[in-house]
């Protein structure tokens, strides 16, 4: 199940003229009954709302006063998540006669009052926030509103706000429907909140909602992926320029080719986009490969093997990734100890839907085609799942009959996918791409139609970024990969051992020298074949094929080379490389 909970709006959208009716009511219960949670987040005050609202028990929680004040309706308990509203600033607006409601930590008017309200926030220097809600006019301290108020209840909860479909109608919901995976307005929502929703409903107010509610236990809104592109991860780019992204949710992926081919590159990078959009990964990483992810907590070591509880401690915070380091377990005992894991990680993604994603590289080691326990301990869809191997008929069948895309890393895809479809005891693809260049992967998405696969130039990783950017220009390259500034007569012999170094020639030998390397095509060739940057190659493609000077040639080519790279403090001090072995 991807959404484990329904965040609703009260007035406007579950309630009309401040009632909720009993049909709403039948659909609030049957989306109890799935299991989900039920979250509801007004401007309202608790007070008010207690007084307006005939039961307040289906909730799990309760999010009052824009964001300001959480409640618990279990335990009637409340936690008070922002500042009381400065004494001072109240007085001056009763002085003033405007009509003011002061909650625990809101202050509610109407318009016209706002421009009073104003005038009063800036006479007394305070850092405070108005907020409209169609006729209503809040004023809370800043960074406080339903989005902040939400996120607190789902932290209570253990949930994260990927798992949360929201609902509302008005201005004041514009930040917790951003917020949630899947955002909904009713169909008497205001016009601009409709522009921004995902889904807008056919049912005004309460029908709305339960319209919502029926979609969601029917297919847990799978007929919506497409109006979610908002959320899908970048995998990279068509030769036609064109982006290539995946769905964050129910896509298995398995990442296959040859030692060497990249394998590592694509999958870190697919993790560094799913970290930054907020979604919560697990890697299983038999081999030490994934010591250095960022924004992660690595779990053993080659001398200290990871407890699995400690993995679940650390997944329970929604925020927080974790890789498991299988290294001080034998290789025959890691299918066992994975065994145990396994059905632990399930049990938290069955109730908090995290975490999202769950990536298992050595795919072979923890899966092997010998495991027969797979079809018991593997759930019915192996969902949200990443897979790297070398061979994939090392794999068992029972987990490769989960995948539905495959990138084929190397110079042989067609070896890989065929090998792969061998395994499972299906056709391959009838059209494979020709040999992918460097940084590409072929990606056979499989659909019904039996798509062909199509190659994709894989956005890097940002430490691989990193590490390719220290290396290639801080670093000392061999004297067989580095260049030389011969001039046409080759009376020359200046060797640029790495491309600050080219810099710093480049700026110093004669025109004649640096035009020849310039009109053969040397300088494209060196940072395209040897520094392996295919985009900063394509630049300087450009000015060697433009009819420059010595002097703007060289510029532009500095400026392409600056704006990819960092140059270190010393990058430029004086001196040249020594000369090339003889």
């Amino acid at each position: 199940m991807r959404y484990l909970a329904l965040a609703t709006d009260y007035d406007g959208t579950l309630a009309a003229d401040g009632k909720v009716s009993a049909e709403t009511w039948d659909g609030v219960k049957r989306l109890r009954d799935s299991g989900r949670k039920l979250l509801l987040v007004t401007g309202r005050e608790l007070d008010d709302l207690q007084s307006t609202c005939p039961t307040l028990e289906p909730f799990d929680r309760i999010v009052v006063e824009n964001g300001a004040l959480l409640y618990n309706p279990a335990k009637r308990e409340q936690r008070l998540l922002a500042p009381a509203p400065p004494e001072d600033f109240v007085r001056a607006l009763r002085r003033r006669k405007v009509p003011v409601s002061v909650g625990r930590s809101i202050v509610a008017s109407w318009r016209p009052h706002e421009t009073a309200i104003l005038q009063e926030i800036r006479d007394l220097g305070l850092e405070l926030q108005v907020i409209f809600n169609k006729d209503a006019v809040m004023v809370l301290p800043p960074g406080v509103n339903k989005a902040s108020g939400l996120k607190a209840a789902l932290a209570e909860l253990g949930l994260s706000e990927h798992s949360v479909v929201g609902i509302g109608d008005a201005e004041n919901d514009h930040a917790f429907l951003a917020l949630c995976e899947c955002s909904a307005v009713v169909a008497n929502a205001l016009p601009k909140l409709k522009e921004r929703a995902d889904i807008v409903t056919r049912g005004d107010h309460g029908r709305g909602v339960v319209e919502l509610i029926d979609e969601l236990l029917a297919d847990d809104l799978g007929g919506r992926e497409d109006r979610l592109g908002r959320h899908h991860i970048l995998l990279g780019m068509r030769p036609d320029g064109g982006e290539v992204r995946v769905p964050p949710y129910g896509r298995t992926i398995l990442v296959a080719g040859p030692s060497g081919s990249g394998k590592s590159t694509v999958t870190t990078g697919l993790m560094e986009r799913l970290a930054e959009a907020g979604y919560q990964f697990c890697v299983i990483d038999p081999e030490g490969d994934y010591q250095n992810l960022e924004e992660s907590i690595v779990l053993g070591d080659p001398r200290r093997v990871p407890g699995v509880e400690e993995v679940m401690q650390l997944l329970r915070q929604s925020r927080q990734n974790v890789v498991v380091n299988l290294l001080d377990i034998p290789l025959a005992d890691r299918p066992l100890f994975f065994a145990s894991l396994l059905p632990r990680l399930q049990e938290l993604r069955a109730h908090s839907g995290r975490p999202h994603w769950l990536i298992f590289d050595e795919a072979h080691h923890l899966f092997p085609t010998a495991w027969q326990s797979a079809p018991d301990a593997l759930p019915g869809q192996l969902l949200s799942a990443l897979l790297i191997t070398v061979h994939p008929k090392m794999v068992s069948p029972a987990v490769l009959s989960h995948i539905n895309t495959v990138l084929a890393v190397g110079d042989r895809p067609a070896d890989t996918l065929g090998e792969f479809a061998a395994a499972l005891g299906v056709a391959p693809p009838r059209r494979v791409p020709e040999p992918p260049k460097k940084g590409e992967v072929a990606a056979w998405f499989r659909t019904a139609d039996d798509s062909s696969p199509c190659l994709v130039a894989v956005e890097p990783a940002r430490t691989e970024r990193r590490r390719h950017s220290r290396k290639y220009a801080e670093g000392v390259l061999v004297p067989e990969r580095s260049f030389y500034f011969r001039g046409p007569d080759r009376k020359l012999n200046l060797r640029a051992h790495n491309l600050w170094m080219f810099l710093e020639l480049a700026a110093g030998v004669d025109d004649g020298t640096w035009l020849h390397h310039l009109r053969q095509g040397d300088y494209t060739r060196w940072f395209g074949e040897v520094i392996g940057d295919t985009t900063l190659a394509e630049e300087v493609a450009f000015v060697e094929n433009a009819d420059l000077s010595a002097a703007e040639s060289r510029h532009r080519i500095r400026a392409a080379v600056e704006r990819r790279y960092t140059a270190p403090v010393n990058a430029l001090a004086p001196g040249i490389g020594p000369p090339a072995p003889s």
